[in-house]
């Protein structure tokens, strides 16, 4: 018990502690109606900025695409022509026309023959 009227004791003696201050109401921070404006203003233009970007990149992709089909349907024309090519010189070799003309029953006759050159 002793100790119990020692603490007692003590907390008598400590001084009163200084009446706290009020605690200030926080002041809310006020914006004015032109910088509202402003800021709506600034995001308005972020966005038209954002929607501008991502419909630039849409267009680019899309031509990027159009242009590996040209791409694509230049090379097959490519090889077509090449393919084709290759056929006319072998349906106008000298053997298969001579061929050809035995077949239709014509005949060489060389005096009527001219050579031309190209």
């Amino acid at each position: 018990m002793n100790n119990l009227a020692v603490k007692v004791v003590r907390e008598q003696k400590r001084p009163a502690a200084p009446p706290s201050p009020k605690p200030q109401r926080k002041r809310r921070f006020r914006l004015t109606l032109a910088e509202k404006l402003l800021i709506v203003s600034f995001l308005l233009f972020a966005f038209y900025v954002a929607v501008q970007f991502v419909s630039s990149q849409v267009q680019i992709y899309e031509l990027n695409k159009d242009i590996q089909k040209l791409e694509t349907a230049i090379d097959e024309q490519k090889k077509e022509n090449n393919d084709l090519y290759v056929e006319v010189q072998q349906l106008s070799s000298y053997e298969r026309i001579l061929q050809k003309a035995k077949e239709l029953g014509l005949s060489l006759n060389e005096d009527h023959v001219k050579v031309v050159k190209e």
